[in-house]
This record gives structure tokens, C-alpha cells and sequence, in this order.
């Protein structure tokens, strides 16, 4: 999903790099609260969310696992359940500057990495719909504008 924005890349990053944004930027419904979670800086870091959904039996937490960081161009995390490895499903943010008042932000949810049989019987992939990742993005928009 990808959508142009109005606003500079280094805003736009400065919201998606805040994992206390992250709850109202969320289209799909699942977050609730940030356990855990400092601005993202580097590869490598882990931030903790609550998080509620019937997929998982109600409230369960995630750890965010950062695999991409390139300041004002990239953001990538592999989600987990709370203290175990990430399973193969990824979230993607790719920023390109427009102009100084202007980006065109990518946002990519790929699962095609997830092998566990049980998880994907369970889980039903793709969990978030296309309508909802176009509801992030305008989610972010409006962020970024107020």
C-alpha cells in the first residue's frame, strides 16, 4: 500500500519511529498500549505492545523485533508473541521525499516468511486487510497534520 503525503519525510518518520504513536496510527484494531518501547534508533531493538484480538484469544503482547532502520527512509520490525523468536511476518515502512512538503510512504505487511503449519491454520493470513493498511495510512496522515 503506498499513499502520498503532505508532509515532510522527517515528520512522517518522527511519528512511525515513536512506538507510542504506533496506537493511533493502527488500522487493523489489535493495539491497545505500548508495554515497552523506546524511539527506534537501530537494528536490533525490541519494543513490547498490548495488543487484543480474537486470532489470539483475546489480549495477548507482542515484541517488535527492528530489522530495517535508515533514519527518514526505512522502518522494519518482525512481530512475536511476547519472548519468543518472530515467526517470518514483517512490517515494512519505506519513506521517499517528495519535495520538502511532501512523501510518498510505502507500507508493506508480508507474512510470506511464516513456515509454522499450526500458525498459519491459526492465524489466517493475511490477518490485516488491504482496507486496513489504507486506513493506517490515513491514520498517519492525520497524525503527521495536527
Amino acid at each position: 500500500m503506498e499513499r502520498v503525503i503532505d508532509s515532510p519525510v522527517n515528520e512522517i518518520f518522527d511519528v512511525l519511529s515513536n512506538p507510542h504513536r504506533h496506537l493511533e496510527l493502527d488500522g487493523s484494531g489489535f493495539i491497545r498500549s505500548v508495554e515497552h518501547g523506546d524511539r527506534i534508533t537501530e537494528v536490533g531493538q525490541v519494543f513490547t505492545m498490548n495488543m487484543e484480538g480474537a486470532h489470539m484469544g483475546g489480549e495477548y503482547k507482542t515484541d517488535n523485533h527492528v530489522t530495517g532502520y535508515a533514519k527518514d527512509k526505512l522502518l522494519a520490525w518482525q512481530t512475536a508473541p511476547v519472548g519468543t523468536e518472530p515467526p517470518g511476518w514483517e512490517w515494512v515502512w519505506e519513506l521517499e521525499s517528495q519535495g520538502p512538503d511532501s512523501t510518498l510512504v510505502r507500507h508493506t505487511y508480508d507474512w510470506s516468511k511464516v513456515t509454522d503449519k499450526d500458525l498459519l491454520q491459526k492465524v489466517k493470513f493475511p490477518l490485516v486487510t488491504e482496507d486496513e493498511l489504507e486506513d493506517t495510512l490515513g491514520r498517519l496522515a492525520a497524525a503527521v497534520s495536527s
